[in-house]
């Protein structure tokens, strides 16, 4: 489901097909999604991010052109070898960061134009920004002497920009994909400075790596007013989700 186009996931749940998912006139809608996340984030080395993330949405949209929305949901973050040591004088007991609930909001807005019937272009942004810090606690040695420290990555959040084509096939079934651009970052503060450990080495800013990718999905009618959702990103990893919307 994805097009392979250099560059980051990102989080925030699916973009969707560029076209409102509201009725053909105008109205309310509603949906949950889950949405599977990994993103490279850099400082001097480079770090795994990974997240399941459950949303609710509600959006309003007007004759199929415009669409504006707001999510909130919960997500857990995985850091892969954040706590891996790069000295020999320093030992720890484990080395991924690890939270397991934070909360989120998310604000989107996109515009569409329909060449016909079938195909159509658009353009969307959408960012996001979780409301408290997520925390971890690592125990482990520096020569011979035990220590306890806690990492704390606050501020996350990210922005998205992109642009999408659509084919609107038999039975209202919509596929679309298109390039995207994306930037995030959250401060990472240790409540010590170990040597050894990068992250836990003092303050600092954590970004994503790289800054433009791919995204594909398929949007599949239901019954009264229902839609699936199906979506995919690749870049260096690959993300992907789900969610079903209903439309008032």
């Amino acid at each position: 489901m994805a097009l392979a186009i250099h560059g980051v996931a990102a989080a925030s749940g699916l973009f969707g097909p560029p076209q409102s998912i509201s009725k053909a006139t105008e109205g309310l809608h509603t949906g949950i999604g889950y949405w599977y996340h990994e993103d490279n984030y850099k400082t001097g080395a480079d770090y795994v991010i990974r997240q399941n993330q459950l949303y609710s949405e509600v959006g309003y949209g007007s004759k199929n052109y415009w669409d504006i929305y707001a999510r909130v949901g919960i997500s857990d973050l995985n850091v892969s070898s954040a706590f891996s040591s790069t000295s020999a004088a320093t030992i720890t007991f484990k080395n991924d960061f690890e939270e397991n609930m934070n909360y989120f909001g998310t604000v989107g807005a996109k515009g569409f134009y329909p060449f016909g019937k079938t195909f159509g272009i658009g353009a969307f942004i959408q960012g996001t920004y979780y409301f408290r810090d997520f925390t971890d606690t690592v125990s482990g040695t520096q020569n011979g002497a035990p220590f306890t420290l806690e990492l704390r990555m606050k501020d996350l959040w990210d922005v998205n920009f992109g642009i999408g084509f659509q084919a609107t096939v038999p039975y209202g079934i919509r596929m679309y994909l298109g390039p995207y651009v994306y930037y995030s970052e959250a401060s990472v503060s240790p409540s010590t400075n170990v040597t050894g450990l990068e992250l836990a080495s003092g303050e600092m800013t954590i970004k994503n790596k790289t800054w433009l990718g791919g995204f594909a999905g398929i949007e599949v009618p239901l019954a009264k007013g229902f839609r699936l959702n199906v979506e995919g990103r690749y870049s260096e990893r690959l993300s992907a989700g789900v969610a079903v919307t209903y439309s008032y």
